[in-house]
């Protein structure tokens, strides 16, 4: 039995794009979570501190990280689906 891709691959035209918009959004997510631990490292009591709704410092900035990460997720897919087929459509009007 060959397993084969079910899609057939060709050149990949938006892959520097690509690449360098998740080295970006990395850097981005980065500099947000090294907040979250510097102040964890810094000043932990701080973490205690209530924000909104009762929930403290930790807990809302700990699952803002979650949301965060999962909107760049999303952001990223439709960015990348945008780059692909802009050149995609550019390579065959050519």
């Amino acid at each position: 039995m060959l397993h084969e891709p079910a899609v057939e691959v060709g050149i990949e035209n938006a892959s520097k794009k690509k690449a360098r918009l998740g080295v970006w959004f990395f850097f981005l997510y980065l500099f947000f979570y090294a907040g979250f631990v510097a102040i964890g490292v810094l000043n932990y009591e701080l973490m205690a501190l209530e924000v909104i709704a009762g929930l403290n410092l930790a807990l809302f900035y700990g699952i803002g990280l979650i949301v965060f990460a999962v909107l760049l997720g999303i952001l990223y897919n439709f960015l990348c689906s945008k780059y692909e087929d802009d050149l995609n459509t550019k390579e065959t009007e050519a």
